[in-house]
């Protein structure tokens, strides 16, 4: 800006004169600022509404079980795989605990159960380390007594896959040894070579190389008794274990190798008996009798048939009744209703939220001269009313609405209409927006015991893969799924105009999609973020401008008191010469 004079020849208050003249120049700046402000106050205000709808969507869809977040992740779940709208109870809880999918047929059910299923499993006969050198069971070498040539070559394989194991020199540093894995044709899938001294090979570093491999065994050695532990992972006919055992060719033997030394035995229905190399074991499964459907073969103990899920304990009879779980039901909805009615009643506020435009935000200068309770105070009635009348949020409100309340098409029963289950409109009155949803919970109940799954399909029933015009899905969609996708085509308004804000993963748990649009044909910038770019732009050309100005004065002042000084310094040589 260069050396500023202020006054030493005029006696002005420069300094003052200047900053008075500027202040136009900073109300320009200050006003642009304060609708950079406006515009991110309103981006705020729509991320905030936007935050409640996904909000609303995932609460509800979680309290109704449609999605299930056991993994971090939010998983959709069919409306028939629901086990609140219908009961199962079992008269014998000792002999199986079952529940009920949303499609079971109500009626009652006698069940025999025969047969638990069961895995495969072999242990030690005895102690396995009675040989050890020393007592010494740190490795293989010392455990079993294996001589310095020894060689360690077997395999387990099951239905699937198999791990073969090779050490050909238990007590030398160098050696071929290697575990690979393999499939079912024979083809290996992964080999891990085992390098150096393989004399510190413990059973425990071969117990874990068979379970790391997850071929579908489960392979033990407890020290503590000193036994080996051998079985399928899963229970089931279907899930298979063989072992194999090579000599130095290998070829399999039958007997006298490493896993003669483990002693392996097993349960052959009460007889315990040695295993047997090169012959193929497995589990067995559960067996039941359903009603006149007799000797039902299932793999595992937990199952489901005619969507009723067991889960069996032990042998013998029960009783099992499936029935609609009026009161589940009944609650489910309320519990929904009033978290719609409570997000009505929030967007109702919002949209007639009073505005104070006598109260914009305030100016650094401003908030330099006030209190932080005033500060606070003044912002609360800035920040008033910003999405008044909004039209983007007015509009999914009429939506939601609307779509309670039209019909819904390709319902098998009548029950194609919310009214015709109970729920109804609250009755306008002064003051209040109106739009709340209200239960005649007889007429409700009435409902649901004539035909729940009525009730349930008017809620959520989804359209017809074939139909893809979207008026007609929408018509064939159930009221509440229907309702779903009004909130999420009104958020992705939002987001187009505000943007996702820090909730983009809150987002993409509502709908995987959500932010497709945003992101291909917005570029993810928002309608608002783009104009906040365009106001920091506008404010530092303007900032620019200020002092462009601001330095001109301040020339033109220092000029003057150039001239002025110069001018009295002539006058008073003038009037030295004159003698005055």
């Amino acid at each position: 800006m260069g050396i500023q004079i202020g006054g030493l020849a005029s006696g002005l208050d420069t300094d003052a004169i200047v900053k008075e003249l500027m202040q136009a120049e900073q109300v320009r700046v200050d006003k642009v600022e304060q609708d950079k402000t406006l515009a991110e106050w309103t981006r705020d205000a729509y991320n905030d509404i936007n935050q409640k709808f996904a909000e609303f969507i995932i609460s509800t869809r979680e309290s109704f079980g449609l999605t299930d977040s056991s993994s971090g992740v939010l998983l959709n779940k069919s409306v028939s795989s629901l086990k609140w709208i219908k009961g199962a109870n079992s008269s014998n809880a000792t002999v199986a605990q079952v529940s009920a999918r949303a499609d079971a047929v109500n009626g009652t059910y006698q069940i025999n159960v025969k047969q638990l299923a069961t895995n495969w499993s072999a242990a030690s006969g005895g102690a396995i380390s009675e040989n050890a050198i020393h007592g010494d069971r740190s490795n293989l070498q010392s455990q079993f007594a294996l001589e310095e040539n020894d060689k360690i070559h077997f395999e387990i394989a099951t239905q699937n896959k198999s791990i073969e194991v090779f050490i050909d020199n238990i007590t030398g540093i160098e050696s071929n040894s290697y575990v690979q894995i393999k499939d079912k044709e024979g083809n290996i899938i992964n080999r891990i070579d085992l390098e150096g001294d393989t004399s510190n090979i413990s059973l425990n570093d071969l117990v874990k190389q068979i379970n790391q491999t997850n071929i579908g065994v489960t392979a033990i050695y407890d020290e503590t008794i000193d036994r080996f532990f051998l079985q399928t992972s899963e229970t089931g006919l279907e899930n298979t274990i063989q072992i194999i055992e090579y000599d130095v060719d290998g070829v399999p033997i039958s007997g006298g190798g490493f896993f003669n030394k483990l002693n392996l035995q097993y349960n052959n229905n009460g007889k315990i008996e040695n295993i047997i190399l090169n012959t193929q074991y497995a589990g067995q499964n559960a067996i039941i009798d359903f009603g006149a459907a007799q000797n039902i073969s299932q793999s595992s103990n937990q199952f489901t048939i005619n969507n009723i899920h067991f889960d069996l304990k032990s042998t013998g009879l029960t009783t099992v009744m499936v029935s609609t779980n009026e009161d589940a039901v009944i609650e489910k909805i309320t519990d929904f209703v009033d978290k719609y009615n409570d997000l009505v009643e929030e967007v109702n506020k919002l949209l007639s939220q009073k505005r104070y435009r006598e109260y914009p935000p305030l100016t650094k200068a401003q908030r330099d001269e006030m209190k932080e309770k005033e500060i606070e105070l003044w912002e609360e009635k800035a920040k008033s009313g910003l999405l008044r009348n909004d039209s983007i949020i007015h509009r999914t409100l009429q939506r939601m609405r609307s779509g309670l309340y039209e019909k819904v098409q390709g319902m098998e029963g009548d029950l194609d209409a919310l009214t015709k289950i109970g729920i109804t409109t609250q009755t306008y009155s002064s003051g209040s927006a109106g739009g709340k949803l209200t239960i005649d919970e007889k007429k409700l109940r009435e409902a649901i015991r004539k035909d729940v799954d009525g009730v349930i399909q008017l809620l959520f029933k989804q359209p017809d893969p074939s139909i893809t015009e979207e008026t007609e899905k929408r018509e064939n969609t159930g009221l509440i799924s229907r309702l779903y996708g009004d909130l999420i085509t009104g958020m992705k308004e939002i987001i187009a105009k505000a943007g996702p804000g820090d909730d983009s993963e809150l987002y993409r748990n509502v709908n995987s999609s959500m932010l497709i649009d945003f992101v291909t044909n917005q570029s993810s910038i928002s309608m608002l973020d783009k104009n906040i770019i365009n106001y920091e732009k506008r404010i530092l050309d303007l900032e620019r401008r200020f002092k462009d100005i601001e330095s001109r004065y301040w020339s033109q002042f220092t000029a003057m008191e150039k001239a002025l000084a110069s001018m009295n310094a002539q006058s008073n040589w003038l009037y030295q010469q004159l003698g005055m």
